[in-house]
């Protein structure tokens, strides 16, 4: 089963994305400047092998569902989302108020 839904945070949207799997799921909260995944994302593949594409991505672990990725700790970031102002031990919610913030910015 795959389930796509908006994600308020405060009064704006990202949207939340869960994929059931054999003995797994993969959950993550995209904004148009990055996103925050469970476990499964491998930072560090995206920082050395796909470094040239800057992807702005949070890691959060022991997460089973789209409140958890919100109230857990990061337990790792890209180097461009560390430049952005993300950082290990931040909570999803305050990442992804810095998302939707450089995202609004970029409109600008």
């Amino acid at each position: 089963m795959v389930e796509v839904k908006p994600i308020d945070v405060d009064g704006r949207t990202a949207i939340g994305v869960r994929v059931e799997l054999p003995r797994t799921r993969l959950i993550a909260i995209a904004t148009p400047a990055g996103y925050l995944m469970c476990g499964a994302l491998d930072v560090e593949l995206l920082d050395t092998h796909l470094g040239q594409r800057r992807i702005v991505a949070g890691r959060a672990l022991g997460v089973r569902g789209f409140a958890d990725l919100l109230e857990r700790p990061l337990e790792s970031v890209t180097q461009a989302a560390r430049e952005l102002g993300l950082a290990p031990g931040m909570k999803g919610r305050d990442a992804l108020r810095i998302l939707l913030d450089a995202a609004e910015a970029a409109q600008d």
